[in-house]
């Protein structure tokens, strides 16, 4: 088919998993999805192509672009996937040799001169959101000379590496259409047999966690869709996806706890019976909010509680206590939701002692689901500058970036004792008890989420 002036064909790509990868993709993925709205909206030729849902290897995904011809591939990628998106690129410049490689994500954002001088393949990264960037970069290519003007790009110019300023955030979330996932196979997006899908209502983290870089990316200004825009997508995902669950993928949902309960109010009277979950924090809710959202068909929520121990609590700066956590806790459960709680172990302080009180203050707490996370210092934290400012031996076997493993050596601290600590919380945790008291609270009080559980 023959192109129209001006317009591109642009492929939007997660890379194949690598051999021996845990990864399993449970949501479609939302930061592509949402450039292709963009682009399409401008009338350009879209692609967008999740190897890992589609069980793609870098075959595969070659003979995909190869018949596809496209003029950009842009590679999406968090850290543990980052080998296998240079893998990508490469091939892209051997298979679509006339094609402009773009690299995103987080990764790409913080290590965008590193990877420029290592990987010829790549020829532009952009950095932070990449909605309006990748716009920029369709009306401009292959017109090098104007790319001086994209905001939010790393490139090559003159034989060195070139940064234009950053590109500031977009302000009027609701200006977004939404997420392109027409170009999906949307049917294969299913947890435990249901489909469950995204939204983001929101973007910006003022807080400023050391193992966290969400306020650099989306910014440390809180940004809001409005509560009509937000339940509007929750109709059209159900109307046009048959979504039976809605997983909001905000940082912190409840940060403006007068727009959650504008947004509670907009789902009831619209009858949006939708079970619905969130990640959010615990000096972010009130028993009041909790039963608002649990009115609404809120069945889950997620609290960072972070360390049974206050002093690794203050070093990751999450600015909560163990009492505000104990509160949220148990007014959620109180509400009937389904509470999953997330701890870091491993942290730079961490002891045999920290560990122990970390695993028996997530035990105290009783949540139906657990993460003990293992401290990564990703790039861009916090938590890696403060490593690499103490000289401690940082792997960069980026496969393994996935808080299951010890990824950097702690000699105060030996890897087999946070391994360890880990482990034997989970054989204590996941019992036929646990099963038992998730399909009680699954199918007798009629939680979404524990009946998934059970």
């Amino acid at each position: 088919m023959k192109k129209e002036k001006g317009k591109k064909r642009i492929a939007l790509i997660i890379p194949p998993l690598l051999k021996g990868s845990s990864f399993h993709p449970l949501f479609p993925p939302l930061g592509l999805t949402y450039i292709a709205a963009v682009l399409e909206q401008e009338g350009h030729e879209i692609a967008v192509i999740d190897c890992p849902i589609c069980k793609f290897d870098h075959e595969k995904l070659m003979d995909e672009l190869t018949s596809f011809h496209p003029d950009i591939v842009g590679i999406s990628a968090m850290t543990t996937m980052i080998v296998s998106a240079l893998q990508a690129a490469k091939n892209v410049k051997e298979t679509c040799p006339e094609a402009t490689v773009v690299l995103g994500g987080p990764h790409a954002t913080f290590m965008d001169e590193e990877i420029l001088r290592q990987e010829p393949s790549v020829d532009i990264i952009v950095r932070g959101e990449g909605e309006y960037t990748m716009l920029e970069l369709a009306r401009f290519l292959p017109n090098w000379s104007k790319l001086a003007d994209v905001k939010g790009i790393t490139l090559r110019r003159n034989g060195k590496i070139f940064r234009t300023p950053p590109r500031p955030h977009i302000q009027d979330l609701d200006s977004l259409p939404y997420p392109a996932y027409h170009y999906l196979p949307m049917e294969k997006y299913r947890i435990y047999g249901r489909v469950h899908l995204p939204v983001m209502s929101s973007r910006g983290c003022p807080f400023q966690c050391t193992f966290c870089v969400a306020s650099q990316i989306f910014g440390a200004k809180f940004r809001a869709r409005s509560p009509k825009n937000v339940v509007d997508e929750m109709e059209w995902l159900r109307d046009n996806y048959g979504a039976e669950a809605i997983s909001f993928h905000d940082d912190t949902l409840t940060l403006d706890k007068q727009r959650m309960l504008k947004i509670c109010e907009e789902i009831k009277k619209r009858k949006v019976e939708l079970p619905w979950g969130c990640q959010t924090r615990v000096d972010r809710v009130s028993k009041e909010l909790l039963s608002k959202m649990r009115e609404a068909s809120c069945h889950e929520a997620s609290f960072g509680v972070e360390s049974g121990s206050q002093k690794i609590i203050d070093a990751v700066g999450k600015g909560i206590t163990h009492e505000q956590c104990e509160k949220a806790v148990k007014w959620a459960k109180e509400e009937n939701l389904f509470v999953a709680v997330s701890a870091i172990l491993g942290y730079p302080g961490e002891t045999k002692e920290t560990l122990q009180q970390t695993v028996d203050f997530v035990r105290r707490l009783e949540p139906d689901d657990a993460w003990l996370c293992i401290a990564t210092p990703y790039p861009g934290t916090v938590l890696r500058a403060l490593i690499e400012s103490m000289g401690w031996k940082i792997h960069n076997d980026w496969n393994i970036y996935d808080t299951s493993h010890v990824v950097f050596e702690n000699p105060e601290l030996p890897a087999e004792e946070i391994l360890n600590a880990r482990k034997r919380f989970y054989n204590s945790f996941y019992t036929p008890k646990y099963m038992l008291r998730q399909a009680v609270k699954g199918y007798l009080k009629g939680n979404f989420y524990s009946r998934v559980m059970a």
